[in-house]
């Protein structure tokens, strides 16, 4: 676990021995699962625990996250459970909702809450655009957190509306994002939200450079918000 655990340390997170062996058990369902299931290209020990597990783990370093205070938590196109999972494993007191298109890494995410004995975690099959239209989930989140492929603008559509007014949404991303991130803004201001910060770092660990682009929800989305399914994606706010 040393890769893990030196990663955490650089990261300011100390490991109780409960979190290394929930970490490892992650890495060993997520392996058995992925020979059936397709959740993710990287499968080497040392490459899961830098390229998912401590890039998830990151968001720590935003100071303007309170993370004393978060209580409920969504990661949107969650995948194998990246962000949402670490962050869970290591903030145990989340409310947390996984949220994902396909039903067959919803089933591993359901296996994978009951392997780690994680509480408080619910695994939601479907669009952002519908839950971000149902009164259940819109605005009722502390945090939106995506690891998810798409461009910020779409993202944005997305994950602001399921935020509570000064909640916060947090989009992992790589590459030279500028030219996304200028041509996003319009969106994200149509959306309610303010870019905050966009915190360049690398991952503990590695040469691999990631960028947090944290938007902060400073008024209610308007209704027309998220537009049907598959529009955003189609057919990016400008």
């Amino acid at each position: 676990m040393e890769i893990l655990t030196e990663g955490c340390k650089k990261l300011g997170i100390s490991l109780t021995e409960k979190q290394e062996q929930q970490f490892l058990n992650y890495y060993h369902l997520l392996l058995d699962w992925n020979s059936r299931v397709n959740l993710t290209g990287i499968t080497e020990y040392s490459d899961v625990m830098r390229k998912h597990f401590l890039d998830s783990l990151c968001l720590v370093q935003l100071s303007g996250i309170d993370k004393a205070h978060l209580h409920k938590v969504i990661d949107v196109g969650t995948g194998a459970g990246f962000p949402g999972i670490p962050l869970k494993i290591i903030f145990p007191d989340l409310q947390l909702v996984l949220l994902d298109s396909l039903n067959k890494r919803i089933k591993f995410l359901d296996a994978l809450k009951d392997e780690l004995g994680l509480k408080n975690v619910t695994a939601i099959h479907g669009r952002a655009e519908e839950y971000g239209r149902n009164k259940e989930y819109r605005g009722q989140f502390d945090l939106c957190v995506s690891r998810a492929v798409a461009n910020l603008a779409v993202l944005s559509e997305y994950c602001i509306p399921l935020v509570r007014a000064d909640g916060d949404f947090v989009a992992y991303k790589s590459g030279k994002i500028q030219e996304e991130l200028k041509d996003s803004q319009r969106a994200i201001d149509l959306l309610g939200g303010k870019i905050y910060e966009k915190a360049d770092f690398t991952i503990p660990e590695t040469y691999i450079t990631r960028s947090l682009i944290h938007i902060k929800k400073i008024r209610a989305t308007p209704g027309k918000y998220p537009r049907k399914n598959g529009i955003p994606a189609k057919t990016p706010l400008q």
